[in-house]
């Protein structure tokens, strides 16, 4: 099998950055993400930590991005269109959860009858390099959620031997062309890929989307809402959260259109233009988050919006667990 030794990553990185633009796990000061890479990056190759605090997901859906711009200096206004073509791209490093997260956000933006021009763009020439995960961490949970944690669907993927030398399998044509690339720093080994250890936390959604269809109105939200602050840190970290609004920023007599990242945790989420709010209370937000993640997408789409990468656990501020949540949500009976 071919290998990537350790001494030679960021030679494998500088390849590919030569012919794209290459996403890496980075840490930039007290920050951790999917940061684009060159000889100059600002920050540190981060392959050893298991999850970065952002996930990739501002690479196919930027946390602010311009829709068109326009020009109107009296009664007549230009409007010039902005049409992106961001070429090749890789991502390099992405977890098996955060690969999976990609894939919803697929269904998302590019089925059901409507593509997002903006999102399918991005998406076109983007490789995915992902590494199979054998040591999940204590928050995670990916397994019960449905992901291939060992065999993630990736151009390559990249099978961790220790000391940071990488198993590499291409799984795709464009994986065989990102390989072709790297011919002069990959070796031919006999290698044994390693055992996986179990996954530490577990959960069980046997069931749930269908309960969930009928606990709307259940008193259980009133108890599992009453810690959440609704300060939104949970959407802006998950991989899978996609709201936005639409804005319009305006300079003289030139502006912009863009669209941002928003979150159904904000009370202005919902607001509406006379006044009325549909999740005027903490609890109702709170519910349409959960019902969006366990509910309302697998109907939809036959997927789990929730992928169990953790990062919600990890950094909400007053320790909502999405696992006490489900693990309550079963413990409901609905006959009572």
């Amino acid at each position: 099998m071919k290998v990537l030794p350790s001494d030679k990553i960021k030679e494998a990185l500088n390849i590919l950055a030569g012919e794209a633009k290459v996403y890496a796990p980075m840490v930039q000061g007290d920050a951790s993400g999917y940061f684009r890479w060159s000889d100059n990056s600002i920050g540190e190759l981060a392959l050893d930590i298991l999850n970065t605090y952002m996930s990739p997901k501002n690479i196919v859906m930027p946390q602010t991005e311009d829709m068109y711009k326009f020009v109107a200096p009296g009664k007549d206004a230009q409007v010039t269109e902005i049409v992106y073509a961001e070429g090749p791209r890789i991502i390099f490093g992405i977890r098996s959860c955060d690969l999976q997260a990609l894939h919803d956000l697929d269904l998302v933006f590019l089925t059901k009858g409507y593509e997002d021009e903006f999102y399918k763009a991005r998406r076109k020439d983007l490789a995915v390099i992902a590494r199979a995960c054998y040591q999940p961490g204590p928050a995670c949970f990916c397994e019960s959620m449905g992901v291939d944690r060992l065999n993630p669907q990736a151009d390559v993927v990249m099978h961790d031997l220790g000391q940071q030398d990488f198993a590499w399998e291409p799984k795709t044509p464009k994986g065989e062309e990102i390989t072709a690339k790297l011919q002069g720093i990959l070796v031919e080994k006999d290698v044994t890929l390693p055992q996986a250890a179990e996954m530490r936390t577990k959960v069980d959604i046997t069931g749930l989307s269908e309960k969930l269809a009928g606990m709307f109105e259940n008193p259980v939200w009133d108890e599992l809402s009453s810690r959440c602050m609704n300060c939104g840190v949970c959407t802006y970290v998950c991989p899978t959260c996609y709201c936005f609004d639409i804005q319009v920023t305006t300079r003289g007599d030139a502006g912009s259109r863009f669209r941002c990242w928003d979150s159904c945790m904000y009370k202005e989420y919902t607001q509406m233009a006379g006044g009325h709010n549909p999740r005027e209370y903490k609890k109702e937000r709170f519910r349409q988050r959960f019902l969006h993640k366990l509910q309302y997408f697998n109907e939809r789409y036959n997927a789990n919006l929730c992928i169990g990468c953790g990062r919600c656990v990890i950094m909400c501020p007053n320790a909502v667990n999405i696992l006490e949540v489900i693990t309550k949500l079963k413990e409901v009976r609905l006959d009572a």
